[in-house]
């Protein structure tokens, strides 16, 4: 059964920044998009940022500039990099892996990130 482990979540002043990591393991298919997602308390989940099989990245438009999706295929891994944080940024951020080909689509378990004076 594949697992999404996630880390790098915290508690952050404004202006701060952390990183996130989503490690896959018993991944079977080849090709997938990898995402951020984000959830704040009282409202729905949303899309934070995406990256392709081929390193092609979109972002919603709150953090543009201020956050980076990266990705290691050998490793199977996910990254966030978040920079400027501010109180509404505030949530727990979800990776998610969908498969290109076939139905696979995995969700990590959550990590909280408060920004917080």
């Amino acid at each position: 059964q594949v697992q999404l482990v996630e880390s790098g979540g915290g508690l952050v002043q404004p202006g701060g920044s952390l990183r996130l990591s989503c490690a896959a393991s018993k991944i079977t298919d080849s090709i997938y998009v990898m995402a951020w997602y984000r959830q704040a308390p009282g409202k729905q989940r949303e899309l934070v940022a995406g990256i392709s099989s081929s390193g092609s990245t979109n972002y919603a438009d709150s953090v543009k500039g201020r956050f980076t999706i990266s990705r290691d295929n050998a490793k199977n891994t996910v990254y966030l990099q978040m920079s400027s944080l501010n109180l509404e940024d505030t949530a727990v951020y979800y990776c998610n892996f969908a498969a290109v080909l076939g139905s696979g689509n995995y969700w990590g378990q959550g990590t909280q990130v408060t920004v917080s004076s």
